[in-house]
């Protein structure tokens, strides 16, 4: 649960790298949170408020998943730009997921010192 709080401290720092478990652990508490949200507006008792609820919480962690994001970018040496590529259509969402499984490159890089302090 830290590294989903590290990652949510840093709301909107686009700069810096971050290793792969603070990304995939925030992916993953966000995936649940998600499901709980989505299990609840199924609910017959007043399904419209948990799917707003559920809206408001996926808005409130757009800005910080964009920045996770970029920052695993930076770690495995790529540009931020890269985020972009996810817009495409179900391929950018894999060339993105293979980038995120990357180790991080060794030593410092342009973006910063490597965050596993090698």
């Amino acid at each position: 649960m830290s590294w989903y709080m590290t990652a949510l401290k840093k709301y909107a720092v686009f700069s810096g790298r971050s290793r792969r478990r603070e990304f995939w652990w925030f992916v993953l508490v966000n995936a649940i949170i998600g499901a709980i949200f989505q299990c609840l507006g199924n609910d017959q008792n007043d399904p419209n408020f948990w799917n707003f609820i559920g809206w408001l919480y996926g808005l409130a962690v757009l800005i910080p998943s964009i920045a996770v994001q970029v920052r695993r970018l930076h770690d495995t040496g790529r540009s931020g730009w890269w985020w972009f590529i996810g817009l495409i259509p179900f391929v950018g969402w894999i060339v993105l997921v293979v980038f995120d499984l990357f180790d991080s490159e060794p030593g410092p890089n342009q973006y910063g010192p490597n965050p596993k302090g090698m």
